[in-house]
């Protein structure tokens, strides 16, 4: 089968292809913070791998922040090739922080925020830990939201010609609500990094004890 009649039949096809890929990184998500079953499937990690695996995390989202960037800036002056190759490579991204997400969660385990630090420049205001949250918070809920309709806008993307996503398609509008909360939650993502593993101190919980956080894709 050639790649157009593939693309073709995909083209009728991307509100399911965006569902069953939406049902399967939820799933993978969910099944390393809550099936045991897919849990084992991962190696233990030590605690120093763990760590590793946040900052390549926070190093590989921070990546994606400007590739998303540089693809809104691109469309926005009709640079439509760099705009297409900017979102792919996001996308692409994403996969790679999966692929260092799901193991580092399912093997390993989270930090928690303490509020203390070791640089007299830090402040320790008692509002801090509470906003801590609240942007851990948001990250999380854009972080879920976002999924179908990231996934939608690079499906259509992905099988619809330049013209076709312009006249047939709410690719323009979706694309924007996407990478608004995309970019939204990476940067929030990225900051509560910084907050919990470099500005001020954390404990350790292991896997266990993290499956009632559901950190997604903060890489903390």
């Amino acid at each position: 089968m050639s790649t157009a009649s593939v693309r073709d039949r995909a083209k009728g096809r991307a509100g399911a292809i965006t569902v069953l890929l939406t049902i399967i990184g939820y799933g993978a998500v969910g099944g390393v913070f809550l099936v045991p079953q897919f849990q084992a499937l991962f190696p233990d990690l030590t605690r120093d791998t763990v760590d590793l695996l946040a900052h390549a995390i926070a190093a590989v989202n921070s990546v994606t922040i400007l590739t998303l960037s540089l693809g809104w800036y691109w469309i926005r002056n009709n640079e439509v090739k760099k705009h297409a190759a900017a979102m792919t490579t996001s996308f692409t991204l994403i996969l790679v922080f999966l692929g260092m997400y799901l193991p580092k969660v399912a093997g390993g385990g989270t930090r928690e925020f303490v509020l203390e630090s070791s640089y007299g420049w830090v402040p320790l205001w008692d509002w801090v830990y509470p906003a801590y949250l609240l942007m851990l918070a948001i990250h999380i809920i854009l972080s879920v939201v976002s999924v179908p309709v990231v996934l939608y806008a690079i499906v259509l993307g992905l099988t619809h010609t330049e013209s076709e996503l312009r006249n047939e398609t709410p690719h323009r509008r979706v694309g924007r609500i996407a990478a608004s909360a995309w970019l939204l939650s990476l940067v929030l993502g990225v900051v509560t990094y910084l907050m919990l593993n470099h500005a001020y101190s954390s404990t350790f919980a292991a896997a266990e004890a993290a499956t009632l956080l559901l950190p997604l894709g903060s890489g903390v």
